[in-house]
């Protein structure tokens, strides 16, 4: 009995040294933290995105507080109010910061985009491109797959019953997020003032693109031969829209009248809000 004490004796003396040279050592070498970065990470939204570059809200909080050159902006989710709010705290200025939201660069739903084979693997756009760049016809056409929902800190993100992801504008950021894990490419951000979109983000001859897909981008040129402010041009077999040209000189959009697939389509300035579903896409093109 009085050996079981003794140990006990010896063990509670032992953390209490240890306990008093933790202490010691903790206050010795302890780093004082600015507790404007504490004020700062309250005014960000915690989405833990990275859309500003750095590695969570409490990393981009120290950055800016600490680094001068690090401007107070950077918080895509949190738009102009954050950048406000921080700049405030940190005494930066803050440049405007352009309100953007995710496009899927991609109309080939499960009706109209040819698939090379079934897919029964991994629900996971990554790992299926690993097996022959995915089951679709179209290298460069959305997988399907759900890994930008997966992905998306705000929930702004569902996959539709055609196989393709949709994107809720209301509660998009533009973080970026879910166009950094997107394999393809498919997904890009766009200004919510943007007056038209590419459904496409194929860069295949117009042949091999009417073979996998019925609403592709042809590469024709029609849509730019149509635009007078030169806001389109083809670039590798592929319309690309120069959305800032677009928003500041187009307020009709001649473009899309020409169109043999209906590739480009018209958006709802200031809402980021498509006008039409993929599926009325798809109905348009069987119709013509």
């Amino acid at each position: 009995m009085s050996t079981a004490i003794m140990v006990v004796v010896v063990m509670t003396g032992i953390g209490i040294v240890f306990g008093f040279v933790l202490a010691l050592t903790d206050k010795k070498f302890a780093m004082e933290v600015n507790p404007l970065i504490e004020l700062v990470e309250d005014e960000l939204p915690k989405g833990q995105c990275g859309g500003c570059g750095y590695a969570g809200c409490r990393a981009y909080a120290e950055a800016v507080v600490l680094d001068k050159d690090v401007p107070p902006n950077l918080c895509v989710p949190g738009k102009e109010a954050v950048a406000t709010a921080v700049a405030k705290l940190t005494g930066k200025a803050a440049a405007k910061v352009e309100q953007k939201y995710a496009h899927v660069r991609c109309a080939g739903n499960l009706d109209n985009a040819a698939r090379k084979y079934k897919y029964e693997g991994i629900k996971d756009c990554v790992a299926a491109n690993l097996l022959q760049n995915g089951p679709k016809e179209c290298q460069y056409g959305c997988i399907g797959l759900g890994t930008c929902v997966n992905n998306c800190p705000f929930g702004a993100l569902t996959l539709g019953d055609n196989g393709l992801p949709i994107v809720n504008t209301k509660k998009c950021t533009g973080c970026g997020k879910c166009e950094s894990v997107c394999p393809k490419n498919v997904i890009t951000l766009l200004p919510t003032k943007a007056h038209v979109c590419v459904e496409c983000n194929s860069h295949d001859k117009g042949a091999a693109v009417r073979k996998a897909c019925k609403v592709g981008c042809l590469g024709c040129g029609l849509c730019a031969r149509n635009c007078e402010y030169g806001a389109i041009k083809v670039e590798n077999a592929l319309a690309v829209v120069d959305t800032h040209v677009c928003i500041e000189k187009c307020s009709e959009a001649t473009c899309l009248a020409k169109c043999p697939t209906k590739a480009i389509q018209s958006i709802i300035g200031d809402l980021g809000i498509e006008t039409k579903t993929k599926q009325e896409i798809a109905a348009n093109v069987s119709k013509n």
